[in-house]
C-alpha cells in the first residue's frame, strides 16, 4: 500500500518512471541504429580505445571485454575499461562512441575532475541510502518524526549523487566526441551518429534523477500528511 497506494505514487513517481523506460528504449533504439553503421577508418571499440588512452599518457590502463549489452564502464579501483559485446570487437560508429565515452571517464580520474572526484567520495555513504533510506522512512511514520526525516536525508543523498553524475557523464561524452573529432577517428558525418547515441545516454541519467527526485518529493508530502 505504500507504494500503490497514495496518490502522490501515482501522479509524480509513475510519469517519472515512464519517462525513464522511454529513456531507455531510446537509448537502445539509437544504439542498435548505429551499430549497422561502420566507420570508415575500421578500427573496432578496443582499437580506438587503446589509442584514446596512449594518447593521453594512460598506457597503464588496460581494456577488457565484458559480456552483455551496454554494460560498458571505466572502473577507477583497478583501472580498467571494459567494453561489452557490441562495443569491443565492433567498427561501428555507435561503439567508438561509447569506447571514446569511457575512456573519457579514465581521463577524468587520471586528471582528478573535480565532479568525478566528489561522486567517487559519496559512493559508500549513497549506497547505504539507497538501501535503508525507505525502511528508515517508513519506521518513522509509525515511531518517530525524527526518523523520517532521516530517512528523507537518505534519499536526498541518492538525488545529490545523480544529480552530480549528470555533468561527469556529459563531460566524458564532450571529451569523447572531442576526440573523435580531433584525431579523425571518425568523419563528420560518422560523428553525429556517435553524438546521437551519446545524448540518448545521457538521457537515462537525466530520466534516473527526474524519477529519484519524483520520489523524494511524495516521501516529503506523505511526511508533512502524517504529521498533519
Amino acid at each position: 500500500m505504500f507504494f500503490f497506494g497514495d496518490v502522490y505514487y501515482w501522479v509524480l513517481v509513475i510519469p517519472a518512471m515512464l519517462v525513464a523506460m522511454w529513456a531507455q528504449m531510446t537509448v537502445s533504439s539509437t544504439f542498435s541504429k548505429y551499430s549497422r553503421v561502420r566507420s570508415s577508418r575500421g578500427l573496432t571499440g578496443a582499437q580506438a580505445a587503446r589509442r584514446i588512452l596512449d594518447d593521453n599518457g594512460l598506457r597503464e590502463v588496460r581494456i577488457e571485454h565484458i559480456g552483455g549489452n551496454l554494460t560498458d564502464h571505466y572502473d577507477p579501483t583497478t583501472n580498467v575499461v571494459r567494453l561489452s559485446d557490441s562495443v569491443y570487437n565492433s567498427d561501428s560508429v555507435a561503439a567508438l562512441g561509447v569506447a571514446a565515452h569511457e575512456c573519457g571517464h579514465a581521463v577524468q580520474h587520471a586528471t582528478h575532475y573535480a565532479p568525478l572526484t566528489f561522486r567517487n567520495a559519496i559512493i559508500p555513504i549513497t549506497n547505504i541510502g539507497s538501501k535503508l533510506a525507505i525502511p528508515v522512512f517508513i519506521l518513522g511514520l509509525f515511531i518517530s518524526p525524527s526518523l523520517c526525516n532521516l530517512g528523507l536525508l537518505l534519499f536526498a543523498l541518492v538525488a545529490v549523487f545523480q544529480l552530480v553524475t549528470l555533468p561527469v557523464e556529459f563531460n566524458a561524452s564532450a571529451r569523447a566526441l572531442a576526440t573523435l573529432e580531433k584525431s579523425y577517428y571518425l568523419e563528420p558525418s560518422e560523428l553525429r551518429g556517435s553524438k546521437r547515441v551519446l545524448q540518448a545516454a545521457a538521457l537515462t541519467y537525466v530520466a534516473a534523477l527526474v524519477v529519484t527526485l519524483a520520489q523524494l518529493l511524495r516521501l516529503i508530502l506523505i511526511s508533512r500528511n502524517r504529521r498533519d
